[in-house]
């Protein structure tokens, strides 16, 4: 007699549970130090192949994603050019033709001292981070060509993979799904296995629709009260809190999070309450700094979809790109928003590429 998929789940859930700790208490120590002889990497296989291994027998779904490395490339390409032109600018070097140009930057300076002064604050800006290394070429004539070197790439790719794993596992576990294993497979891909699930596209909808992140001045021309009984200004929309579920009298998006270019979970300095901390890239550092110098003692509502997780008053222009978002979180929520805030900012978008039903073995 053939012995009930439900049954044969309970034993399996125990041993994915005892090696979900061994994954959670590996990634829990320093990467450096398991990637330094790829220890990191050697584990992580040995897992994956674990489960694998049971997952086949048991049965359930396999769904494999491609993270966008083309819209990655050209993030990357976009935040270097940005950072060449603030150095160009703040150092008041004379450029022409600043431009993007296959996957890299070109700039033209036809002054040696300032093609020097140019790659040595972008080299010292880059110091101890191998995700920014850069090539530089002399092209002659003033032309000085500079782009990621090929390590470089490959560790932004990396990072992003990774990102995106993070990305994922808290999406999975926002909807409930607890049994799952979200593993690298190859440079770009990321592979998930859901044992026992036999209805992967409930699992692929979930990431079919993209976080959106919004940065929204809030009206202060009538109550979010009133606006909900009444005739709200034209162009405006009450959304609701994240946590304490009051409404927001909200203007149109100021601020999308496209620009966030890292989000993740952190402690206030003093109270040591849990928040989540973003940081912008420079076009987005140039945006928020210029509508924050513009709304000084306004507030101003930070929203994913549909929801406001905070509302501070801007106390002061905000002109170094990174922010903060308390909003009386759990450290489990605030990881929660940095993950969202990621998930709306990835610049490599998830394809997929492939959704299996694996059925079960037949049980001798």
């Amino acid at each position: 007699m053939t012995t009930p998929l439900r049954d044969r789940i309970t034993p399996l859930l125990l041993a994915l549970a005892v090696t979900s700790g061994i994954i959670a208490s590996t990634i829990a120590l320093p990467r450096a130090a398991l990637a330094a002889d790829g220890q990191f990497d050697k584990m992580r296989a040995k897992i994956a192949a674990f489960i694998t291994d049971k997952m086949e027998k048991l049965g359930g779904s396999r769904i494999i994603y491609k993270v966008d490395s083309d819209a990655l490339r050209e993030a990357v390409t976009t935040d270097l050019r940005d950072d060449v032109y603030k150095t160009l600018r703040e150092g008041r070097i004379a450029f022409s033709g600043l431009a993007i140009r296959d996957g890299g930057v070109d700039v033209k300076i036809a002054d040696a001292k300032g093609r020097e002064l140019l790659t040595r604050k972008l080299a010292s800006a880059a110091e101890g981070l191998p995700t920014h290394a850069l090539a530089v070429t002399d092209a002659g004539d003033g032309l000085t060509r500079l782009a990621p070197t090929d390590a470089a790439s490959a560790a932004r790719l990396r990072d992003l993979v990774e990102d995106s794993i993070a990305m994922i596992e808290q999406r999975l576990k926002d909807a409930g799904v607890t049994l799952a294993s979200v593993q690298p497979e190859g440079t770009d891909r990321i592979r998930i296995f859901l044992p026992g699930t036999m209805e992967p596209e409930r699992i692929t909808a979930i990431f079919a629709r993209k976080v959106k992140v919004s940065f929204r001045l809030i009206d202060v021309t009538m109550s979010a009260e009133q606006a909900q009984s009444g005739t709200p200004p034209a162009g405006t929309e009450v959304m609701f809190g994240f946590k304490d579920k009051r409404p927001y009298l909200v203007k149109a998006s100021a601020l999308d999070g496209d620009d966030i270019s890292y989000a993740g979970p952190g402690f206030t300095s003093d109270t040591k309450e849990p928040i989540a901390s973003f940081r912008f890239n420079g076009r987005g550092t140039r945006r928020f700094a210029h509508i924050t110098a513009e709304n000084v003692g306004m507030p101003f509502a930070i929203a994913l979809d549909d929801k406001v997780i905070s509302a501070p008053v801007i106390r002061e222009p905000i002109t170094g790109g990174s922010g903060q978002i308390s909003g009386n979180f759990t450290l489990e929520e605030a990881n929660s928003v940095a993950m969202l805030l990621r998930a709306g900012s990835l610049p490599g978008r998830l394809g997929l590429v492939e959704q299996q039903v694996i059925q079960p073995a037949a049980k001798p």
